[in-house]
């Protein structure tokens, strides 16, 4: 017994003199994440003293532990100093609390909105240094986007361009893809990728002076067929593949890219229900009638509450995001991907590893979970194909100009 108990010591105390220089240098701190670590590598440990022989479970443990103090441990970050960032979408959400905490550290930043009279704005204004510039911005508008980039380029001119933070995103319409007016999905595109690629293009000059960063908020939506999210999943799959391809192209330059894939927090636009009651009557009001007869409106009231019922469980603490965007900013080597929020990993595992049947189930589950169309119903008369083809619905139905963002 006693010849088993030896490896288990060594293993440990190897494991915390190869993690001693990077306890040092890192900041590791004792939460939930570092806790569940221990415990692993505790039962790994007992594993390994039963199933293997000594020299093996001593090389096993000793590797794991190495491992996962390194993830864990937060990487070195570089001094604000004088580094000016420029932020899009700040009236609220998380581009309001990302350009709030990088002033409190001493960031120049360019903080884009909507409206400069916005609730947002007005709180930026009252609670933020001097160094904070508010700038007006519709990403659906070339003119204002021509005119952040003279913007930008006016106020850092003495420090340079360090990052960008591509935040400012649409999504209106929470409905199955056919249901959906195409101008929805060009709106979406529109702002969420045509305007992110202008903006990202125009500035990288300046971003590849200073070696800088792009930051990219995404959506699990874009990477998983999320229901009744077509038009703003596709436009942010376009997005986060265009990130990718800047990330190969410009690492000759020294700019890295960095796309942030949050779970469902609880931004303003998450909290505003009246404003999807206001997009589901909309949507009901300009459906074909040939389609509201196929799926019924009891079809689209159950896609409503399914979907309020998943936001009554958003995060509301949007930190995650903010501490996301700023180690993307700062960190030394920053990762190409970021994942906050609760639940992420068990969801992107599902949907790589586990059948297709299983991914849909998940997703019906904690998101959306459909009901039959009324045509489907038992007893309803068959239709023809004829019967079936209708037009678009009304392509006026896309978000107006003060919703794109």
């Amino acid at each position: 017994m006693e010849r088993w108990l030896w490896p288990s010591g060594g293993a440990w105390l190897l494991v915390a003199a190869r993690a001693l220089p990077q306890l040092l240098r890192a900041d590791l701190r004792l939460d939930r994440p570092l806790l569940a670590a221990l415990v692993l590598l505790a039962t790994l440990d007992w594993l390994c003293q039963r199933l293997l022989p000594p020299l093996a479970a001593l090389a096993v443990v000793a590797a794991a532990g190495w491992i996962s103090l390194s993830c864990l441990a937060r990487q070195p970050r570089l001094p604000v100093a004088t580094r000016a960032v420029l932020i899009t979408g700040c009236d609220s959400g998380f581009g309001k609390e990302a350009a709030k905490k990088l002033d409190a550290m001493g960031f120049t930043v360019l903080a884009t909105v909507l409206d400069l009279d916005s609730p947002g704005a007005l709180e930026l204004r009252a609670c933020c240094s001097p160094h904070l510039k508010l700038l007006q911005m519709d990403l659906t508008k070339p003119a204002d986007i021509s005119h952040a980039l003279e913007f930008t380029k006016a106020h850092t001119t003495s420090t340079g361009l360090w990052g960008l933070v591509n935040n400012a995103g649409v999504n209106d319409v929470v409905a199955d893809a056919e249901l959906s007016p195409v101008a929805t999905f060009r709106t979406c595109m529109e702002v969420n990728f045509f305007g992110t690629l202008q903006l990202t293009k125009g500035l990288l000059p300046l971003l590849r002076h200073s070696s800088g960063r792009i930051v990219t908020v995404g959506s699990p939506a874009g990477d998983m067929p999320y229901p009744c999210l077509a038009a703003y999943g596709t436009s942010k799959a376009a997005t986060v593949l265009l990130m990718d391809v800047f990330d190969c192209e410009l690492l000759p330059w020294g700019v890295k890219v960095s796309v942030i894939q949050p779970g469902c927090f609880r931004t303003e636009s998450v909290k505003n229900v009246g404003h999807w009651e206001r997009r589901k009557q909309l949507l009901l009001a300009n459906l074909p009638q040939e389609l509201l007869q196929a799926y019924g409106k009891d079809y689209i009231e159950h896609l409503h509450g399914q979907f309020l019922r998943s936001l009554s469980l958003a995060l509301p603490d949007l930190s995650p995001v903010v501490d996301a965007i700023i180690d993307a900013l700062l960190a030394a080597q920053p990762r190409r991907r970021y994942y906050p929020g609760h639940g992420l990993g068990l969801m992107y595992f599902i949907h790589h590893y586990l059948p297709e049947g299983l991914r849909r189930r998940f997703l019906q589950t904690f998101f959306i979970n459909p009901c039959l169309p009324r045509a489907l119903w038992p007893g309803q008369p068959s239709r023809t194909p004829t019967q079936d083809a209708v037009q678009d619905p009304d392509p006026n139905l896309g978000p107006s100009p003060k919703e794109a963002q």
